[in-house]
């Protein structure tokens, strides 16, 4: 068995990395340590890079399609991991998860027509309500026994015949929530009895900690099956997310097929020959690389959250339960988001997510990246204590 090496250090300047080379366009300071923007620091995994490789010897890139292997090696997958058994006719695709939940939103729904968000979360969702002219339905999460929760009675008083859509983000993004089957249960048949659809962004789906386990939307029931579409990529999870390459699982051939006549309007459905080498190398060959890579990053949260414990006790950190993305607590210090950005940046120069960004409930939060080195993580929190201390 091979054994990865994620404490290298990999310089990533002068590459054109939003995380890195855009920090002075954000920050207004090209020297914070930037522990924001959802990849990570860890190298590509060595077959995907030597499957690349390979590819680049025929030096003629033309046109290319998605050969049988790249549908098997997703149906392989999703029974490996999840237990989930799927057809490669419910398989579509997406230059990414947003692109895929926008069109999403334009075929199933209408201009004017409401779409329920659940914040604090993944902040492109409002984008794409507002900017497909949706009117946006906000059904903030509750926070009990320090996790999220749906709140039921919050959601039942603001929809209406109008209401088409809730987009889902499962896990949870910032709060890192695997959603229990209990609670999805209760969330699809809900939509289920109001006509409402469900777009459900997966994209964390694989990168689960110990103890929790991700059920996909559409695996719960045929009849969820067929009011749901789910969003997922290797992207976040191998660190591929420059291939632009995510998959679309649709299981009701209709709705597949006004899906697909949607992207394809864009020509969009395509997808580059590269992507389509990375997501098959990926999910054929990544089981061991991610367990190791899994087992680090929970490390990291254990670091963090001890660090925080004993150098930053007015900082509570929310216990994800999946992702390398971590939700963190400022609120004792009494500041507002813009003025706990600026002093972060300017006194601690580290970069982080500002979680007013993330819409209700995000005031007083910062979201922060431990897909990387610990080294590098550690030297992120020592400036954080300094500069909070």
């Amino acid at each position: 068995m091979k054994v990865y090496n994620f404490d290298e250090i990999i310089s990533r300047e002068g590459t054109n990395s939003l995380k890195y080379d855009a920090r002075e366009k954000f920050f207004g300071d090209s020297n914070v340590l930037p522990l924001w923007v959802a990849d990570m620091d860890f190298k590509t995994p060595d077959f995907i890079i030597d499957a690349i490789k390979e590819r680049t010897e025929h030096e003629i890139f033309g046109y290319s399609f998605r050969p049988d292997s790249y549908y098997q090696a997703i149906i392989d997958w999703m029974k490996r991991r999840h237990k989930w058994d799927i057809q490669k006719e419910w398989i579509s695709f997406s230059p990414g998860v947003v692109a895929g939940l926008t069109f999403a939103i334009e075929t199933f729904s209408k201009p004017n027509d409401e779409v329920v968000v659940q914040p604090p979360v993944y902040f492109p969702f409002f984008d794409s309500v507002k900017g497909t002219k949706r009117k946006m339905i906000e059904n903030p999460l509750r926070i009990k026994n320090d996790r999220y929760t749906f709140d039921f009675k919050d959601l039942e008083s603001k929809i209406s015949e109008k209401t088409r859509l809730l987009l889902l983000c499962n896990p949870q993004n910032p709060g890192g929530m695997v959603w229990t089957k209990e609670e999805l249960e209760k969330l699809t048949s809900f939509c289920l009895e109001h006509k409402i659809m469900i777009i459900s962004d997966e994209i964390h789906s694989d990168l689960i900690y110990s103890g929790h386990k991700h059920i996909p939307l559409a695996s719960i029931s045929e009849e969820v099956a067929n009011n749901c579409v789910v969003l997922m990529a290797p992207s976040k999870t191998f660190n591929i997310a420059g291939f632009s390459s995510s998959l679309v699982i649709i299981p009701k051939k209709t709705n597949l097929v006004r899906y697909e006549r949607a992207i394809g309007v864009g020509h969009l459905h395509m997808g580059n020959i590269f992507g389509t080498i990375a997501l098959e190398t990926a999910y054929s060959f990544g089981d061991e690389w991610l367990s190791q890579m899994l087992d680090y990053l929970w490390k990291n949260y254990l670091f963090l959250e001890e660090f925080t414990k004993s150098r930053l006790p007015k900082v509570k950190v929310m216990k994800p339960e999946a992702t390398y993305l971590i939700w963190m607590d400022f609120r004792e210090y009494g500041m507002k988001n813009e003025k706990l950005m600026k002093f972060t940046v300017d006194n601690a120069k580290v970069g982080l997510n500002d979680g007013g960004r993330f819409g209700t409930g995000g005031d007083g939060w910062l979201r922060i990246n431990i897909g990387c080195p610990r080294s590098i993580l550690e030297k992120a929190l020592e400036r954080l204590a300094t500069a909070f201390g």
